[in-house]
């Protein structure tokens, strides 16, 4: 399967902004956004953004699909779930992106950053409803109950990022740290996901 392998920390230049995706070290003296807070490459420190609404709707989807670590063909299979269901589409797409396994992983504290959360989980450490589950995209629900393996509880990085964990006190969720377990008390309002992005930006972009 395709996948990023370049530097993440120009993902972040690219956007103009911190998108968290090095856990702890994005907090650091060592971040590459604030040592250098241009866009990368040759011309990035003279590049004009131009504000045209194009590039606005371009720009808001891969901030988004770099947030959630989603590839093009992937984010765009997301649109179109999202598009077919009841409600708002954006607020739909962020629903799903919300409830995959590997990004539920990180926001209740087992990891440090949604790319290690994704690698813990393809390594087969966590379970959903006592049931080993490697697949990162899972889509949990509401009432699923996500652990700790037995064999990995001891690992190091889980406890260390419960140490340091510094993500939000999310009313849709519920985490036991003793027990190493947490689960999915309801769907993800908008209001209560802490993700800086203008979804409607990129339904206009899709329904052009």
């Amino acid at each position: 399967m395709a996948r990023y392998i370049g530097s993440v920390c120009k993902l972040c230049r690219r956007e103009g902004e911190k998108l968290i995706l090095k856990g702890e070290r994005c907090y650091s003296e060592k971040c590459a956004f604030d040592r250098r807070g241009y866009a990368p490459g040759q011309h990035g420190q003279t590049l004009r953004r131009r504000g045209s609404e194009y590039r606005n709707q371009l720009r808001e989807k891969q901030k988004m699909r770099r947030i959630y670590g989603i590839l093009e063909r992937q984010f765009s299979n997301y649109f179109k779930k999202a598009d077919k269901q009841k409600g708002i589409t954006g607020e739909n797409l962020l629903r799903m992106l919300e409830c995959r396994l590997d990004n539920l992983v990180y926001r209740l504290g087992f990891s440090p950053s949604r790319n290690s959360a994704r690698q813990l989980v393809r390594h087969g450490h966590f379970t959903v409803n006592q049931k080993k589950n490697n697949i990162p995209s899972y889509q949990v629900k509401p009432g699923d109950i996500i652990s700790v393996r037995e064999k990995s509880r001891n690992l190091e990085i889980i406890h260390a990022a419960l140490k340091e964990a510094r993500g939000a006190d999310l009313p849709y969720l519920r985490v036991d740290k003793a027990k190493l377990l947490g689960e999915l008390l309801e769907w993800p309002k908008r209001t209560d996901i802490p993700v800086l992005a203008q979804e409607q930006l990129v339904v206009e972009l899709y329904s052009k």
